[in-house]
C-alpha cells in the first residue's frame, strides 16, 4: 500500500461501506415484498432460464 498513497483509502472505504449497506438494504426490502410468494427455487430458475433465452434471441435478431 506503499506505493497507491495517492489513493484516498477513507473515500474509497467509505464508498464501498456505502454500496454494501445500499445492497443489503434493497435485499432486506425484497425480502419483505416476497415473504408470502408462493414461487419456489425451482420455478425461479426456470423463469430465469425462459427470460435469458429471450434475452438472447432479442440480442441475435439484432446481430449483436
Amino acid at each position: 500500500m506503499d506505493t497507491l498513497t495517492e489513493l484516498n483509502w477513507s473515500e474509497i472505504t467509505r464508498s464501498f461501506l456505502a454500496e454494501k449497506i445500499k445492497r443489503a438494504l434493497l435485499l432486506k426490502k425484497l425480502d419483505k415484498m416476497l415473504e408470502n410468494s408462493q414461487l419456489t427455487e425451482q420455478d425461479c430458475l426456470k423463469l430465469g432460464e425462459i427470460a435469458k433465452k429471450s434475452i438472447f434471441k432479442k440480442h441475435l435478431a439484432k446481430s449483436w
